[in-house]
C-alpha cells in the first residue's frame, strides 16, 4: 500500500548540508521530511572528523621530535595504528547522535529511510511513500570518483570512509590522489609507521596557492612519504604480494611499485543517478545539478547545495549553502550564495588553511593587489612553542579591501578566523588592524600584517614632515 505525504519542504541527502536544512525547517515552523538511504551525517561525519582523528593522532605520533628542541627528550613512541583506527571509529560514533535520526525526530523532522527517485516534478517516491511538498532541497551530496585506470577495477580499493575499517595494518599503503585528503592521509598513516607512496597526475594540492603548497610538500618529504608527482598510472594489477602499479612519468620513464593497500583519494563527483532528475526537470551540467546565484534549479520549486552542485564544495560552504536556502524558502529573503568567503582546510602538518581568493585568483579577478607576508618565526607564540614554521599571506586591493587570506603552519585554520569574518562582512584592512587581541598568540599574526599594511604610509616622508609641522605649536 502507498503511503502519501504532504510537507512543506523535502529535502534529500542527510549529510551537514541536509541535516542543516532540515533542523533549521523544522525548527522555523515548516513540516519537513528529510530522505537518506545511507548513513545520516554523510561525509563530513564518515570522512572529514575521522581524518581529523588520525591527523591529531600522527601529530602526537611526532611530538617527541619537537619535544627535543624545548629541552625535553623521551623515546619514540610505541604506535598501534589499530588502536588508532579505533580512536578515529569512536570519535564518529560520540558525534554521531548529533546528526541521528532520533535527534532530528525531537526537532519535528519525519526521517525516511530508503532511495529517493523523483516520479514528476512536485514528487519523490522513497520505497512505498511518495512524498510531495511545496518545495525540495537537493542535498545528496558526492561520492569518490573511480579514476580511468585499466585493471582498476579488479582491484579492491580503499577510499576515504572505508580506510578507517581496516583491520590489519598495511605493510605498504599507495595511494593515488594529491588533493586535501589524499595529502593528509599520506603523511598521517607515514607518521604512525607505513610505508606509504603517493601518485598524483600533475602537483599535490594543485588547487591551492604554490608558495603554501611547496611547503606541504617539503614536509611530506621529511616525513618519508615517497613523492610521485606529474605521474599517470597505466595499469593496476593483483599480485600474489599485492596490488602493483606501473606509472609513466613526465620525463618518459615508467616503472613498477607494490604495495599492500591502495587508497583512491582522487576527488568527489555529484551523487545524482539514482534521483531521475529529468522526471523533475532538473538540469545537470558536468560538476552537477546547474543552479542560479539563489541555489534555485531549473526546476522553480526545488533547490541543490553541497557537493550535488559543486562536488569540490568544503563542509563550510555546504553549510553556507544551507542557510542560504532556508532564508530564501521560508522568509522569502532573495539571498545569493556568497563564494567570497569560501574556506579550505588540509588536515597536514603544517597545517593548510585558506579562506577568500588565493594570489593568482585575485590577479585575474583584480588586477592589482597587495600581498602581506608575515612568517610565523616573527611570531612571539610560535617562537615559545618551538613551532614557528610556515607563514600568513594576505590579499588586498590597493586601497585596502581583504580579497584573500592562506596561512600554513600550526593552528593555521585559527589564524584565518578573523580574516574569514572580515572577507564575509566587506570590512577592510583597517578593521583587522584596529582588532584587539589576547598576545602571545598565533593569530596576532593578523594584527602584525594588518599594520604591515600601514607602516609604508605610516613612516613616508609625508607622514614625517606632517609631525614635525604640528610639533611646531607644542
Amino acid at each position: 500500500m502507498t503511503e502519501r505525504i504532504e510537507c512543506d519542504i523535502a529535502v534529500v541527502g542527510a549529510g551537514a548540508a541536509g541535516i542543516t536544512v532540515a533542523a533549521g525547517g523544522a525548527m522555523l515552523g515548516a513540516k519537513t521530511v528529510l530522505i537518506e538511504r545511507d548513513h545520516m551525517g554523510g561525509t563530513r561525519l564518515y570522512a572529514e572528523l575521522p581524518l581529523q582523528a588520525l591527523a591529531a593522532a600522527a601529530r602526537h605520533a611526532t611530538d617527541w621530535q619537537h619535544a627535543a628542541k624545548l629541552g625535553i627528550h623521551y623515546d619514540e613512541p610505541d604506535i598501534d595504528i589499530l588502536a588508532v583506527l579505533r580512536h578515529a571509529n569512536a570519535v564518529i560514533a560520540a558525534a554521531a547522535p548529533n546528526d541521528s535520526a532520533e535527534r532530528l525526530g525531537a526537532l519535528g523532522v519525519t526521517v525516511l529511510q530508503g532511495e529517493a527517485r523523483f516520479t514528476a516534478p512536485d514528487t519523490l517516491s522513497v520505497g512505498s511513500a511518495l512524498v510531495t511538498a511545496r518545495r525540495f532541497v537537493i542535498a545528496s551530496g558526492a561520492k569518490p570518483t573511480m579514476p580511468a585506470i585499466p585493471g582498476l577495477e579488479d582491484i579492491a580499493c580503499l577510499t576515504p570512509q572505508s580506510i578507517f575499517d581496516l583491520a590489519e595494518r598495511p605493510l605498504h599503503l599507495l595511494v593515488v590522489g594529491g588533493g586535501g585528503t589524499g595529502v593528509a592521509c599520506a603523511q598521517a598513516f607515514q607518521r604512525l609507521g607505513v610505508r606509504v607512496t603517493l601518485i598524483e597526475r600533475q602537483h599535490c594540492l594543485a588547487r591551492h596557492d604554490p608558495e603554501l603548497r611547496d611547503l606541504v610538500v617539503d614536509a611530506l618529504r621529511r616525513d618519508g612519504v615517497t613523492l610521485h608527482e606529474q605521474t599517470t598510472i597505466t595499469l593496476a594489477e593483483n599480485s600474489a604480494t599485492g596490488i602493483v602499479l606501473t606509472l609513466h612519468h613526465a620525463d618518459g620513464s615508467t616503472d613498477r611499485i607494490a604495495g599492500s593497500h591502495l587508497l583512491l583519494a582522487t576527488g568527489w563527483q555529484a551523487d545524482l543517478a539514482a534521483l531521475d532528475l529529468r522526471q523533475a526537470g532538473i538540469t545537470t551540467g558536468p560538476r552537477g545539478i546547474v543552479v542560479d546565484g539563489t541555489l534555485r534549479t531549473s526546476n522553480h520549486h526545488v533547490h541543490a547545495i553541497g557537493t550535488a552542485v559543486d562536488p569540490q564544495a568544503t563542509t563550510a560552504i555546504v553549510v553556507h549553502h544551507a542557510g542560504v536556502v532556508l532564508k530564501n524558502i521560508l522568509l522569502r529573503l532573495p539571498l545569493r550564495a556568497d563564494r567570497r568567503a569560501a574556506a579550505d582546510l588540509v588536515a597536514c602538518d603544517p597545517e593548510l588553511a585558506c579562506v577568500g581568493l588565493s594570489e593568482a585568483a585575485a590577479r585575474a579577478r583584480h588586477g592589482r593587489i597587495h600581498i602581506l607576508r608575515r612568517p610565523f618565526i616573527l611570531n612571539e607564540r610560535a617562537l615559545a612553542e618551538g613551532r614557528s614554521e610556515g607563514l600568513l599571506k594576505v590579499m588586498t586591493t590597493p586601497t585596502g579591501r581583504i580579497l584573500g587570506a592562506a596561512a600554513v603552519g600550526p593552528q593555521a585554520a585559527e589564524v584565518l578566523h578573523p580574516w574569514a569574518l572580515a572577507i564575509g562582512k566587506g570590512l577592510g584592512i583597517g578593521a583587522v588592524q584596529g582588532m584587539i587581541a589576547p598576545f602571545p598568540a598565533r593569530g596576532s599574526s593578523a594584527l602584525q600584517a594588518a599594520a604591515d599594511f600601514y607602516r609604508p604610509k605610516l613612516f613616508s616622508p609625508l607622514t614625517r614632515r606632517i609631525v614635525q609641522f604640528l610639533a611646531r605649536f607644542g
